[in-house]
Parts: structure tokens; C-alpha cells; sequence
């Protein structure tokens, strides 16, 4: 089966869409959860976020540079890039807000990268002893007012920047990649060159890179140690704890992407939900299961393929035949190690108080007529 092919394989012709009640519709640049139909997402339902603006990067003069603590600094145009041995890799990317409101629950697509890996390259320029941080710096920079003590601030023009410790670097499968599902990244996505991680949030994955610096110590950009922060309330004994942790690898998450209805039969309506499930690593994926109206949980059917470590993988479930007006149906993942996916009165999810990592249950409301 082609990646890019038609996947839903349980779906017949017979079936009709049934819209989500209370959704708004998607808006450019997003996912149609309602009409997926590939497990590659093509080009128009894909999302973007920057921070810093859209820089205008030229790809025929682009360099990038590899300095800090190495011992053979390198300056790379994007021919030499593609010149490295190249490399592919399928991902599903996900905003660590994707979820947050019903407004934006549509921030995740799936692709094939191709680029060169990170650690060859980082291995090439030889690391130095007391190195222990990688850092990625893109050409998008704005002002930030930081505080230099506690009685005076600083306004100073910084780069976006997010890092990996150097164990991270070395042994995650990340690539340097220039482009996707077959063609050139396109300049909103970081173009020319942009750095993926597979398995974690898209604010990992540095846009527009400009610059890879090895550190001997942490660094503590706006985006590492100030947002994309998740303050977390933790239950030690009889009090709770909040701590703050740097957005990093994604969630186990699934959600029901569209419903779909037949003819109704004896007075009932046959019907059938079909969805995706995403983890870090999706090997650790043991299952979904789908209830209907706080009934019970039923296991739904994983596509066998396509499969691929760091991607999506899509289920579908017949939920029978079911009386006319509203239901509720949500989708539950479970990890191989037993892991569930929390609903949003859980405490991982209750005593979170930032908007970043929204991995809850999301109930989906339908309305059936005869």
C-alpha cells in the first residue's frame, strides 16, 4: 500500500460523513480531521507556527555554521548539505498545544523528512571534551526583554532557539532535512534546512536553521527555560507539588478523526468512527478502544499499515446500530506498558496549569436522524 494511498480500508461507499456538533470548521493550513484521507498529509493542511516571524531565507546564498566546542567548525551552503549522506524519515509532528481549546485541535500532520542525519554530521566536526548541550539557533530573531538581576532589564535582539543535550543529539534519529513528502520544505515550514527530531513537539523541531552550537553548559533561551514550559501539579503524600519540565517528546494520544453513518436500518442507524493514535515511539502503541455514550469500552481495529516508528497510526471501530439523536463517542489510547491515555479530570491533566502537552481525552459529540 502506498504511504500516500487511502487508508481508512474498513470505510465502504455506502458510508456517510456525520459532522462533530460544536466544531468550528477547519480553518487554511490545518488538518481536516473529517476528511483525512492520507496518511501523508499533503501540503495545504499543514500547519505553522513561528514565533519570531517568517524570516526570507535565500536558498542559492544559504550557510549554515557548526561552531562552539568542536574541534573542525564548518560552514555548509545547502548543496554540501545535500551532498552528506541522505537520509528519510516518517514522523508525525504535533504543536505541544494541539488540543489545548476546540479551536485548535488540528495542529499535526504527518510527513516523509529527507535530509542528513544529525550525528554523523556533529561526529565529522569532532566533539570536544566538556561538552554536554547542542544547540539550534535559527535566522528568525526578535527583541526580548530579559532581567539581567533583580532590579534592571534588558532588551536585547536574540534568535529563536531551542536545544538537545548532547546524549540527545547523538542518539535521537535527527536529521538536518530540506525536504518533505518528495518536494523542497516550503519557506513557511523552514526552508531551506530545518531541524527534526522524530517523536517530539514541533517547537523542537528548529525552523530556518542558521547556526549549531556545541555547549559545555545549559542553555536557557526563551523557548528552553521560560515558554513551552509545562508547570505540572504532582500528589506527594498529602500536598501537591507543581514542577516545571521543557516540552520535549510527544504524548500518547488518540483521537476520533470522523464519524460515519449508513442508512438507517429498522429505525436505527448503523455506525462507525474511525481515527488516530500517536505515541513518541509508536512501537510502544498496544491499542485504542471507543465508548459510546459513558458505556463501554470496545477495542478498535489498528490498520496494520502503513506503519512507521515515529508516525500516526489510524483505527477504525463499527460501533453498531444506534438509536437516532446525540451521542458522545471519545477514544482512549493504551500504551504496551499498560499506560492509558488520562481523561481531562485526571490529575496529570487537572493539575496542569500551562497550555502546552493538551494529551487528554477529547469526546466528540454527533447528532443522528432517522
Amino acid at each position: 500500500m502506498s504511504h500516500s494511498q487511502f487508508v481508512f480500508s474498513a470505510e465502504s461507499a455506502d458510508e456517510e460523513l456525520v459532522p462533530f456538533l460544536d466544531t468550528p470548521r477547519t480553518p487554511p493550513n490545518r488538518l481536516d480531521w473529517e476528511t483525512l484521507d492520507s496518511w501523508l498529509t499533503p501540503q495545504d493542511q499543514v500547519f505553522n507556527v513561528q514565533h519570531y516571524g517568517m524570516p526570507e531565507v535565500d536558498s542559492e546564498a544559504y550557510q549554515l555554521e557548526i561552531g562552539g566546542l568542536v574541534d573542525q567548525p564548518q560552514t555548509l551552503s545547502l548543496d554540501d548539505i545535500k551532498a552528506l549522506p541522505r537520509e528519510e524519515r516518517l514522523m508525525t509532528l504535533e504543536c505541544s498545544g494541539n488540543g489545548a481549546s476546540p479551536g485548535f485541535m488540528n495542529a499535526i500532520y504527518n510527513s516523509r523528512w529527507v535530509g542528513t542525519p544529525l550525528d554523523a554530521l556533529l561526529k565529522d566536526c569532532g566533539i570536544q571534551s566538556g561538552a554536554k548541550e547542542v544547540v539550534f539557533f535559527g535566522h528568525d530573531t526578535q527583541e526580548e526583554t530579559l532581567r539581567s538581576d533583580t532590579k534592571r532589564e534588558l532588551k536585547v535582539e536574540v534568535p529563536f532557539g531551542r536545544s538537545l543535550s548532547l546524549d540527545e543529539a547523538m542518539n535521537l534519529p535527527a536529521i538536518l532535512a530540506y525536504e518533505r513528502n518528495g518536494e523542497p520544505i516550503e519557506p513557511r515550514n523552514g526552508a531551506p534546512v530545518r531541524l527534526i527530531v522524530p517523536g517530539w513537539y514541533g517547537i523542537a523541531n528548529v525552523k530556518w536553521l542558521k547556526r549549531i552550537e556545541v555547549r559545555d553548559r545549559r542553555y536557557m533561551g526563551k523557548y528552553m527555560g521560560r515558554d513551552y514550559v509545562t508547570v505540572r501539579g504532582e500528589q506527594q503524600g498529602d500536598e501537591v507539588v507543581f514542577v516545571e519540565s521543557s516540552v520535549s517528546r510527544m504524548n500518547l494520544k488518540s483521537i476520533i478523526a470522523r464519524v460515519t453513518r449508513e442508512a438507517t436500518r429498522e429505525g436505527k442507524i448503523p455506525l462507525k468512527a474511525y481515527g488516530a493514535v500517536w505515541n513518541t515511539d509508536a512501537t510502544q502503541i498496544e491499542g485504542v478502544e471507543v465508548q459510546v455514550d459513558g458505556g463501554d469500552w470496545r477495542p478498535a481495529v489498528l490498520d496494520a499499515e502503513p506503519r512507521s516508528q515515529h508516525s500516526w497510526i489510524f483505527f477504525s471501530i463499527d460501533l453498531g446500530n444506534r438509536e437516532p439523536g446525540k451521542h458522545t463517542l471519545v477514544s482512549r489510547a493504551i500504551d504496551t506498558n499498560g499506560r492509558v491515555q488520562p481523561t481531562a479530570e485526571d490529575d496529570e491533566i487537572a493539575l496542569k496549569k500551562t497550555y502546552w502537552e493538551a494529551y487528554q481525552q477529547w469526546p466528540r459529540e454527533v447528532e443522528l436522524e432517522a
